[in-house]
Parts: C-alpha cells; structure tokens; sequence
C-alpha cells in the first residue's frame, strides 16, 4: 500500500499550484467580494489541460481520472482559489455525457467542456424538493418527437457562465408508489422559454446562484442523455464525482486556511512570545490540520474506488461529510487564530468560510449523509 503521490501526481500538483499562485489569494477574494467570475483563472488551467483533465482523449479532454481532477480542484483551493464550477462543469457534467452522451453528443459538448471553452451547469434542486429526488415537479412531456419541459429549478451554481444546463426532470410516474420516472436533458441557456432569475445570497462567492425557470422549453431526441426514465440511476454516476470533488475542495480550502493561520500565528506577537506559542492557538490549529489530513485520505480512497469501476457511494458520501466538517474547523480556527483580523476583507478569510459552510449544505448535506451511512453501512432501519 503506497501513500505517496506518483511522480505524475506529484508533478500535476506542483504545476497547477504554480498556475493558481499566479493568480493567489487576494484574486480570488477581490472577484467574491464583486460577485466576478474567475474567468482568467479558469482560462489559465484551460491552456494547461486541467479543466478537462478527466475527459476522453478522443474529444481533447487528459483521459485521466477523477483522481486527477480531484487534485486539480484540491491544489487550486489550497492556493486560495477554490473553484465551485469545477465540482458541477467538469466531475457531473463531463462525468456523465462522457458515459450516457451518444456519438453526437460527446462530440458536441465534450471538446468545449475539456478546453473551458464553455462551461455547463447543472440543476436538480427545486424549491419544495430538496433531497427527494423521487419527488421532483419539473416535468418533461413528450409532445410528439418532442419534450416540452416545465418547472423551477433552485439554488443553481453558475447559470450565467454556462451555455447549457444539464436538466434532471420528471418524465413519468411509478404507478405503484408514485416516485417519479427521472430523465435528463442537455439544455441550451439560450433555449426559447428558459429563464434565469439571480438568487442573491450572503456567501461572498465569484459563482453567483440563480432560480432557473422552464415554460415550454422544447427539447428533441438529440438532447435527451441516457434513457429515457432511467435518470434516476444515471444521475448517481454524476453525483458521486460531484460528492468526491467537493470533498477535494474542502480539503483545498482547509489546507489554506491552516496555511494563512499558522503564519500569523508565527509572526503575531503581542507579549513576549508568538502567539502560536500558546496551546490555546496552536491546538485548534494543529486539531484542524489532522481533520483536514484524514479527509484527504478518504477523498483519494473515494476517488480511486471510482475510476476502478468499483462502487463509491459509501466512500463518496464519507468523504464530503469529513472533509466540509474538516473545512469548516479550519477556517473557523483560522479566523479565531487572527482576532479581530480575521473578521478583516483584506486578509481573505470570510470568503472562504462561506464556501466551506455552503459545502456543508450542498451538494448534500451531511444529515442526509447520515442517514446514508445509517442505512447502508450499519443497515439500520431508514429513517425516512
């Protein structure tokens, strides 16, 4: 068992840090303060192959793993640039058109998506169902050779950079409980009948969220990924790199916020001694570093199961829940660590805080983990 990076890793990691060091920290801050996307960042890992570094090499993508990616998404948090688009346009949304697309689709999709021509958002959260997915209200029905797709879909990460949405709608019902028949749909942003709605929220993000609404919007044979009512099954495959990913990230902020922490408390002196001297800083701190560590174990183990074909569901979900709470710890300790500086725009922290309390929310959120590892791994009774 070998827990040392590959040279290949090794390499992938010191080059994507050294691209988004380029950028740093305060970039970052300065375009969540502003609500700015991080456009020049995410050209910069495009030219390098990084945003499609999972992706077919046939349609231009690395044809590495999500291993990869999830290093590319790690590295770039821990140098203060935790990028949220990566998580939704390059681990769901490449993920799974690259293994439900047809020809036509890959074809047309996956080469912009591996060289961050375009970027894709996804959208499965509704206003009145968050978690049951079972229960969705945004409905597909054919018309003819045609669907027609009505709805609302809630809470959607990045719709205004993105030139398509991946869609998961109702498009029938199981006529024994009444769950829905789930299909997907690839949708134009510029589809007739699509609207987007900014949903302002307080976590200073470059990302912006947006309520997304369907009247009509009309879809053909091409659009439909995967089969049709079997949505349910197929969204999984793009759910577990979207839970591996946002563990990366965690793991990336977390990384950085023990970085920036420890540094003041180096320097910071206010009696004789640093104030990371004193037990009362030094080991929330050092408490953090080892939850951050541990995640990362489970982040590569999940990542691994993945790639090699075997199930990650349980890794997956074990990995978000450790790693947002490892976050979380980080930054919060971090911030406790500079007092009143903390709390200060100029030293970059609140950003990153509201990114790690978003991912303890989303994509799950870790009481649905919970009930997850409740259920599967220790086979108690569903609660739900």
């Amino acid at each position: 068992m070998d827990f040392s990076d590959s040279a290949e890793h090794e390499q992938l990691r010191t080059t994507v840090s050294a691209v988004t060091r380029s950028f740093g920290g305060t970039y970052f801050n300065e375009r969540a303060q502003r609500r700015e996307p991080t456009t020049e960042l995410w050209q910069a890992l495009s030219k390098q192959g990084f945003v499609g570094i999972n992706m077919p090499e046939e349609f231009g993508g690395g044809g590495a793993g999500l291993a990869e990616l999830a290093i590319v998404v790690e590295q770039t948090a821990a140098e203060g640039c935790p990028l949220l688009l990566l998580l939704v346009s390059s681990a769901i949304c490449g993920e799974m058109i690259a293994r439900y697309g047809t020809g036509e689709q890959r074809a047309r999709w996956l080469p912009a998506l591996a060289d961050g021509s375009i970027k894709m958002a996804f959208a499965i959260t509704e206003p009145d169902a968050g978690s049951n997915s079972h229960q969705l209200a945004t409905t597909a029905r054919r018309d003819g050779d045609q669907w027609l797709l009505n709805g609302t879909k809630y809470y959607i990460s990045g719709a205004d950079e993105a030139a398509a949405i991946l869609v998961v709608t109702r498009s029938g019902t199981v006529g024994t409980t009444g769950d829905g028949l789930l299909s997907l749909f690839i949708v134009p942003t510029d589809a007739p009948g699509l609207t987007l709605q900014p949903l302002p929220v307080a976590a200073m993000m470059p990302e912006k969220q947006f309520t997304v609404f369907f009247s009509d919007v009309q879809m053909g044979a091409g659009d439909l990924l995967g089969a049709e009512h079997e949505g349910f099954a197929q969204v999984f495959h793009g759910l577990n790199p979207e839970r591996i990913t946002g563990a990366a990230l965690c793991v990336g902020i977390g990384r950085h916020a023990l970085a920036r922490g420890a540094q003041y408390a180096r320097t910071r002196q206010v009696w004789d001694t640093p104030i990371g001297a004193h037990q009362g800083v030094a080991h929330a701190l050092a408490k953090a570093l080892i939850e951050v560590e541990a995640a990362a174990l489970l982040t590569a183990r999940a990542a691994w199961l993945h790639d090699h074909g075997q199930p990650a569901g349980e890794a997956a979900n074990m990995a978000k829940y450790a790693a947002a709470e490892a976050a979380l710890a980080a930054v919060d300790a971090a911030i406790q660590t500079h007092g009143g500086n903390g709390m200060s725009a100029e030293y970059g922290l609140i950003p990153l805080w509201g990114i790690a309390r978003l991912l303890r929310i989303a994509p799950v959120n870790r009481e649905m983990i919970l009930n997850y590892v409740a259920q599967h791994s220790l086979r108690l009774p569903r609660s739900y």
